[in-house]
């Protein structure tokens, strides 16, 4: 199955000023696979040190020496690794050192490509006193597949081609063609129940069986659960998993620790929410003033909604089966909204994965009767984009409205089941002290666009402000 970080990968293989790479995300996401189709569309030779399989391997990288490690690894191996080859160390969470060694190797084997892969990095991390090599590696972030590399991999190709070939000014009067928009509706149901773990993918590609999705699911969900107490013996594993099943049973909401276990101190969540975060098992979608940008500059940090690692898991764990999904409408599921919700924020953070700001922010301001929530607010084009995410075709923009009028940023966006559309919004909107009018475009995208995002504000903002 093709993946769009196939692109990034190669570039960082045939860069001039290439560092030693470490490809970071949760479990099971497609990180060893990518980094094996590298090798081959390149040609190269692809040597791997699978270092949870041989953790006795971790003491090699004990001496910092690369000449050293290699020559130690190719006699243990007893694999030989060519000088145009691939030097793969998989799974290095399970030896710490050899995360240290990298920066070495930037050092004193420039022209030797190596590149690493781990899960729960962070978990093993906490518990060393060395620091990551920075400055000295890059990153890439890979997270499940995206619904255009879901559509490819069940061949649907047609449909991954309308999505990226979309562009802004559209058609106004029919920009995607009714019997095309509703294909790609019930694409979207099938996507947030099978989700984007790349081996659930696979089997729904190979046997189109939800049932043995099912039984995908329950391995990955059962393979977290056995990571944890290998990973992070200090902590607390029922504690974890209660805070691994909330993120996946009430993603979007805001979090109050009393609701994940009323009886553990909220600094002890947080420390567990945290490790979480940084090993992408979930994510923090952290309270923003919005005043201006960067907005992580002006984050609220104790204010933070959770989102789970992919939709399709989310619903697995959630109890959501596809027979609910398929017997009632988007708008009729008791979870709609929030499977909704976690279908833009995965794909948002694969949008903003390499930036360096890619912290998810929303805008929050409560009271005792003007309550505004934003589902997402972001930076594209300059600009702060505030973001809703309804389930149905209907939903009231009062949020919006309010986030308007105090920002007075361009354009508002609002995600939903409908066709794309861009139109003018008027409304009043009340202060303590009077009523304000605001004015503000508003553009409508199907769920389905959001991969599409960057180029399709792109198109609005360049048309012109309102007249």
């Amino acid at each position: 199955m093709d993946r769009h970080q196939q692109t990034d990968l190669s570039n960082w293989l045939h860069s001039p000023r290439r560092k030693p790479l470490i490809v970071r995300g949760a479990r099971q996401v497609g990180k060893s696979t990518l980094v094996e189709l590298l090798a081959k569309e390149d040609g190269r030779s692809l040597f791997t040190v699978n270092l949870e399989r041989h953790p006795d391997l971790g003491q090699v990288f004990a001496s910092n020496d690369p000449l050293a490690i290699v020559n130690l690894l190719q006699s243990t191996l007893d694999t030989p690794l060519s000088a145009d080859g691939l030097l793969f160390l998989d799974e290095i969470q399970a030896a710490p050192a050899a995360i240290a060694s990298l920066r070495y190797f930037l050092e004193e084997m420039p022209h030797l490509a190596v590149v690493a892969a781990g899960s729960l990095m962070e978990f093993t991390l906490a518990e060393h006193t060395f620091s990551m090599p920075v400055g000295r590696v890059n990153y890439l972030h890979v997270g499940p597949m995206t619904f255009t590399e879901f559509l490819n991999a069940v061949g649907k190709g047609g449909l991954a081609r309308t999505i990226a070939e979309f562009e802004w000014p559209a058609d106004q009067e029919s920009p995607i063609p009714e019997v095309i928009h509703e294909r790609l509706r019930e694409q979207l149901r099938l996507y947030q129940y099978v989700g984007g773990m790349p081996e659930a993918v696979s089997v729904f590609a190979d046997t189109g069986s939800l049932r043995n999705v099912d039984e995908v699911h329950a391995s990955i969900t059962g393979t977290y659960h056995d990571d944890f107490p290998k990973y992070a013996a200090r902590r607390d594993m029922t504690r974890m998993l209660r805070v691994f099943n909330f993120a996946a049973r009430q993603p979007g909401r805001k979090v109050k620790f009393s609701n994940i276990s009323p009886n553990d101190q909220s600094a002890t969540l947080r420390r567990d929410i945290d490790l979480l975060a940084m090993a992408r098992v979930v994510a923090k979608v952290t309270h923003s003033a919005c005043s201006s940008l960067p907005l992580q500059a002006d984050l609220k940090e104790n204010v933070f909604k959770l989102l789970f690692l992919d939709v399709g898991l989310m619903n697995a764990i959630s109890g959501v089966g596809w027979e609910t999904i398929q017997a009632a409408g988007n708008s009729e599921l008791v979870n709609a909204g929030s499977s909704a919700e976690q279908f833009i924020g995965q794909h948002l953070q694969y949008l903003l994965a390499q930036r360096p700001n890619r912290e998810l922010t929303y805008w929050l301001r409560e009271g005792r009767s003007n309550n505004a929530e934003v589902d997402y607010v972001v930076e594209l084009v300059g600009q702060i984009v505030p973001i809703e995410v309804k389930a149905g075709r209907v939903g009231t923009l009062k949020s919006l409205h309010q986030f308007m009028a105090e920002k007075e940023t361009p354009l508002a966006v609002r995600f939903d089941a409908s066709p794309p559309s861009l139109q003018e919004v008027r409304a009043e909107v009340r202060t303590k002290n009077a009523v304000r009018q605001v004015r503000y475009r508003l553009l409508s995208l199907p769920l389905y666009l959001v991969e599409r995002l960057p180029n399709i504000v792109k198109g609005v903002l360049s048309s012109g402000p309102l007249e």
